[in-house]
């Protein structure tokens, strides 16, 4: 169905009348409907009187256009051409006066109308311009005053839920009453916040979010310059009946000066039901008057950030465009009571995140004290816990990523623990959960989260169980560890364990890396640096060689050398390393030397 276009030019009007009620004016009662029925369902949001041939550059989207016919007295060949131009332009109709210019219109203009739903109307001689224009305007601006005075009134009412200090279940619950649907309010991940209306209809509501359907499909803002009927709970003008004279027109016998083949150009017209509208032959559907449907969303914006929608649903499809421009205001008003919360939520985590960086470091007092305070935000520290870090790499979008971050950890430390603490600090975030908790799954699930980020990584690393609070800080310590050590030995995004650090464990303690890098070089000699591409392959051989405990058969079947090539390789790398193959002591050395190598950073 396409919609209304409000223009610039057009003031304040972006409500209208259907041609089917402009139809049913008392001055209209005479008129008849020669074409296009299937267009009844157009928007009338203007009038204008065709005076000059070059009408053409004069009209505007939806205006339902007057005429006699006295410009085109001359030139009668034009009024073939004259309805597709028209429709062409979005006019919602054409009103002609047959008999003093124009005797009767041409069979390919019918047709035309018919073919692209657009309604010719015949007027009577005896009617003035001037009593349509006056009746059918004074319609137009009552139907806007009243969607106008109800989106106003629905305003106020949400605002006052707001100052009162509701949430979004009472901003649902307002809407619900107001438009009689279900309501329920979305967050951007598709998670149900509140919900209103017969719990029937609320549980289809829900089953669409959860499945994705209709409420994802529907366009998200409403589509601007709505035009409907007003439903009976709206306020609008008294409506005028129709003249029974012309309803149906076609079905009315033609005058005597319009060729009786074009009678039966179309199909008695039917009242379209809710939610219906005549699709034109253009391929292009009418715009209804009473068009309506069964799903609405909007979003929910705030500071230029999608923090949700509001999604109605009415099982009788009922909900109209006007109703859709209460649902934008309520949306506007949740967006209030969003960032109001997302500020008290802003304190809260400041107020968490402080007392978990004093348990850590052990500045939080007695293990009683430490628990009783932790047993107010929910946690549980005096069972057996474990401490996950996770840490951003370097080369991210440290500030935007942070505030994602901490939000991947708490949805995925809500799911599996709702008992165990998590709080963000300023370049990592850390969880304490239940020690029987498998952390890996618990670091998947955030990263598969954080995943929809722009590229930026973390690393994560796992304490060993501690039993109570007086043991945090060096669980933290143990985890902060094995986030750094596994992001240098596997780069970014790794997931380590504290105990299966082994040996690198020992080496991250020591804090001079410069006494490493001259182990390193004495160590390795020429194959510290990788100043010649050689020593990269060299340094595979040895490390091969190394870990199968110099057997030269397995080592060669690893690398897929000749046999006769890794002994030639052998006996190159003794002469610069010295004999490994029968000093162990050098071996263990060289195995050092290579881990260092291994452990990015250092």
């Amino acid at each position: 169905m396409e919609p209304p276009v409000r223009l610039a030019s057009t003031g304040t009007i972006i409500h209208g009348v259907s041609v089917g009620e402009v139809l049913g004016v008392s001055t209209l009662a005479e008129a008849r409907l020669i074409a296009g029925e299937s267009g009844l369902g157009r928007i009338v949001q203007r009038l204008n009187v065709m005076e000059v041939p070059d009408i053409l550059a004069w009209v505007k989207p939806h205006e339902l256009l007057l005429t006699t016919g006295y410009p085109l007295r001359n030139t009668p060949q034009s009024l073939g051409r004259l309805v597709a131009d028209l429709d062409e332009r979005g006019l919602a109709a054409l009103a002609i006066k047959l008999g003093r210019y124009v005797d009767e219109l041409p069979g390919e203009m019918a047709e035309q109308a018919d073919r692209l739903g657009f309604p010719l109307i015949l007027l009577p001689n005896d009617v003035g311009f001037d009593d349509i224009l006056n009746q059918v305007l004074t319609d137009i601006l009552n139907r806007q005053a009243a969607v106008l005075a109800r989106a106003e009134e629905a305003h106020r009412a949400l605002v006052q839920v707001v100052l009162a200090g509701g949430g979004l279940a009472e901003v649902t619950a307002e809407v619900a009453q107001l438009l009689d649907v279900s309501v329920a309010a979305v967050d951007g991940t598709g998670r149900v916040l509140a919900t209103a209306g017969p719990a029937e209809h609320v549980a289809a509501l829900r089953e669409s979010i959860s499945r994705e359907g209709p409420p994802s499909r529907t366009p998200a803002v409403r589509e601007p310059a709505p035009s409907r009927t007003p439903a009976a709970r709206e306020p609008a003008p008294a409506p005028r009946e129709p003249a029974p004279s012309r309803t149906p027109a076609v079905r009315e016998p033609a005058p005597s000066h319009i060729p009786a083949a074009r009678e039966s150009a179309a199909p008695p017209p039917r009242p379209a039901a809710a939610g219906e509208g005549a699709p034109e032959a253009s391929g292009r559907p009418a715009a209804d008057p009473a068009r309506a449907r069964a799903f609405a969303s909007v979003p929910v914006l705030a500071g230029g950030h999608h923090h949700g929608r509001i999604v109605a649903y009415s099982p009788s499809g009922t909900i109209r465009d006007s109703d859709v421009g209460i649902l934008e205001r309520a949306a506007t008003v949740a967006a209030l009571v969003v960032t109001r919360q997302e500020a008290v939520n802003a304190v809260e985590s400041k107020y968490r995140a402080d007392f978990l960086r004093d348990v850590l470091t052990g500045r939080a007092g007695t293990a009683e004290r430490i628990t009783g305070r932790a047993g107010a935000f929910g946690w549980d520290l005096a069972r057996p816990v474990t401490v996950l870090v996770a840490e951003l790499d370097p080369d991210g979008d440290e500030r935007s990523a942070q505030d994602r971050l901490v939000a991947c950890w708490t949805a995925a430390i809500r799911r599996h623990d709702p008992r165990g603490a998590v709080a963000g600090f300023s370049h990592e975030v850390v969880a304490v959960v239940d020690a029987g908790l498998d952390a890996a799954r618990v670091a998947k699930d955030a990263a598969s989260a954080f995943a929809d980020m722009p590229p930026a990584t973390f690393s994560t690393g796992t304490s060993r169980p501690c039993p109570g609070a007086e043991t945090l800080p060096e669980a933290y310590s143990q985890a902060l560890k094995a986030a750094r050590v596994g992001r240098q030995l596997h780069g970014p995004g790794a997931v380590a364990h504290f105990d299966q650090l082994g040996v690198y464990r020992l080496l991250s303690l020591v804090n001079d890396t410069e006494e490493l890098h001259a182990f390193v070089r004495e160590t390795l000699g020429p194959l510290a640096s990788d100043d010649d591409a050689e020593n990269a392959d060299l340094r595979r051989t040895l490390q091969a060689l190394l870990e199968t405990n110099l057997n030269v058969a397995e080592t060669a079947r690893r690398l897929h050398f000749h046999y006769n090539t890794l002994r030639y390789r052998i006996g190159k790398l003794e002469r610069l390393l010295g004999n490994f193959t029968d000093d162990p002591h050098l071996r263990l050395n060289l195995t050092l030397a290579l881990h260092v190598l291994r452990m990015r950073g250092i």
